[in-house]
């Protein structure tokens, strides 16, 4: 088992192959066998229900949770050191369900949080810096803005501002839309293809939601809590017309998966 985030751009390898995954906790597996590639600039797209391993996946990834292995570059990412393991995650940027943003914190502190960890900047180059990727997320605000002052979409977008301050080459977006309004949850969308068009950001991203899911990603994976492994493969907008699955059919349609059918024993008859 083997996964590759292999920095590739414009030369038709895939920006990163996950081969055979296995992930879960302890001695509970959560997913087996799991393989795909991600084109580099595509939107792509962690799929399944409740419960199947959607965001354990995006952990395991990311480096967050210990698969059997994992390879960056050729690099065994778990047997490198712990100061290898933070240069090779410098490349991911990583926004989780909320923003997950420090609350003490000003939105734009927590967006330069990352250029005082990693870089050698001044705190005027840091500022300057935070406030232009704010701006890149549609946000101009004073600096002492709070967290708790911002919408749920503004927050989102602030985790995304700070997921881009070290410019990374993959995007990894948890639920990033979730439990936003319909206009929000469009403003957010429009702006992850922003980021893809505009600065060559490749997105994988974790969501259920369906206008999300049909209306950006042009490529994903159908994790199955039931089997643990992808059960299906390819844009969200193909899975419309799977017919293989009722899994995948109930979900991309919103439908009531069908009970099993009972089946009587031998013997038995009307009473």
């Amino acid at each position: 088992m083997t996964a590759t985030e292999t920095g590739a751009t414009g030369t038709g390898v895939p920006k990163f192959r996950i081969e055979g995954l296995a992930f879960g906790y302890g001695d509970a597996i959560v997913q087996h066998d799991v393989s795909f590639d991600v084109d580099d600039k595509s939107i792509f797209a962690i799929m399944g229900g409740s419960g199947c391993g959607k965001s354990t996946l995006m952990k395991t990834m990311i480096g967050l949770l210990e698969p059997m292995a994992i390879h960056v570059d050729d690099e065994d990412y778990w047997r490198a050191t712990e100061e290898r393991r933070a240069e090779i995650g410098r490349r991911f940027g990583v926004v989780f369900q909320s923003g997950a943003l420090w609350s003490s914190m000003t939105a734009e502190d927590n967006v330069a949080l990352p250029l005082r960890m990693f870089t050698r900047l001044n705190d005027a180059m840091i500022k300057d810096l935070a406030r232009l990727k704010l701006s890149l997320v549609g946000l101009d605000m004073a600096p002492s803005t709070m967290p708790s002052e911002l919408s749920g979409g503004m927050r989102r977008r602030v985790g995304i501002a700070r997921a881009l301050s070290l410019d990374p080459g993959v995007l990894f977006l948890d639920e990033p839309s979730a439990g936003l309004d319909p206009i929000a949850a469009k403003r957010l969308d429009d702006l992850i293809v922003e980021l893809r068009n505009g600065f060559g950001v490749t997105v994988i991203m974790v969501s259920h939601e369906l206008p999300s899911l049909l209306g950006i990603c042009d490529d994903g994976i159908f994790l199955d809590a039931e089997s643990k492994t992808v059960i299906a493969r390819g844009s969200p907008k193909s899975m419309l017309e799977d017919k293989q699955h009722p899994v995948v059919r109930a979900f991309m349609h919103r439908e009531r998966l069908a009970p099993e059918p009972h089946h009587r024993s031998i013997g038995d008859g009307n009473r």
